[in-house]
């Protein structure tokens, strides 16, 4: 059973940093495309950065200021956030996707929520 799941949420300052972490099981993710996403209140589900192989992709309102990177050996993805603002609360999600003989295999965690506040 393929499963995700998110930790490193939390509550911190403005200007402060957090990171993230995805623990994925139940296949080789070392072959996944794999993202983080986010959703803050009242706001649509966005793209924050996105990784596969050696490259890496973010949202132009993180860009600079995150960092995914992710260890295949250990089934792990990570979101390094600096620099957080009250924006960026939202609750953030890991996602694994793998397109295999034109079906796409994608997955979700269960979100962690990040609240950026004095």
């Amino acid at each position: 059973q393929v499963q995700l799941v998110e930790s490193g949420g939390g509550w911190v300052q403005p200007g402060g940093s957090l990171r993230l972490s995805c623990a994925a099981s139940g296949a080789d993710f070392s072959i996944f495309a794999m993202a983080w996403y986010r959703q803050g209140p009242g706001k649509q589900r966005e793209l924050v950065a996105t990784t596969s192989g050696d490259s890496a992709d973010y949202g132009d309102s993180v860009k600079g200021r995150f960092t995914i990177s992710r260890d295949n050996a250990k089934n792990m993805v990570y979101l390094q956030m600096t620099s957080l603002n009250p924006e960026d609360t939202a609750v953030f999600s890991c996602n694994a996707r793998l397109w295999r003989f034109a079906k796409l295999y994608a997955y979700w965690g269960q979100g962690a929520q990040v609240t950026v506040s004095s």
